[in-house]
């Protein structure tokens, strides 16, 4: 379920989001819809829903991402959720408010890529860690693509 939810997240609802926008006669190049659209899904939508799981259920992350199972990692885990909550939520409203597109890029594609890379040095990723940690440098790479754009 997790892998399909990335899946959805992270390809399928950013793709199809361009192809409606383009259908709509719209007159924005694709570069700028993966800017929109994946900084949406991806910084939005996606560190949105962890911000949610991470404080809610805060043992999943820290077990099933970190294999910490130390009840006091939780605490450290609903921080981190906080963060994605706060993150998540800007790219969600760059819909509202197009100017917050790049700050909100910038922000959430650096995190994703450091994140991705701080997975990468733990030699002993479990299936979950390796599954974030190429989510992670994938939807960095994209939205740097599309940051980027917006900035040219």
């Amino acid at each position: 379920m997790y892998l399909l939810m990335l899946l959805a997240l992270m390809v399928v609802l950013p793709v199809v989001s361009i192809l409606i926008e383009q259908a709509s006669g719209g007159d924005a190049t694709l570069l700028f819809l993966v800017g929109k659209w994946f900084v949406f899904w991806i910084v939005g939508v996606r560190l949105l829903l962890a911000g949610i799981r991470q404080v809610a259920q805060p043992s999943y992350t820290a077990t099933k991402i970190f294999r910490i199972e130390d009840p006091q990692a939780e605490k450290l885990v609903t921080e981190i959720g906080f963060g994605n909550l706060a993150m998540g939520l800007v790219g969600v409203l760059t819909l509202l408010e197009p100017a917050w597109l790049v700050p909100a890029g910038i922000t959430g594609g650096l995190y994703l890529g450091l994140d991705g890379v701080k997975h990468a040095m733990n030699a002993d990723r479990s299936k979950a860690e390796n599954i974030a940690m190429a989510t992670d440098v994938f939807g960095a790479a994209v939205i740097a693509v599309g940051v980027i754009a917006r900035l040219a």
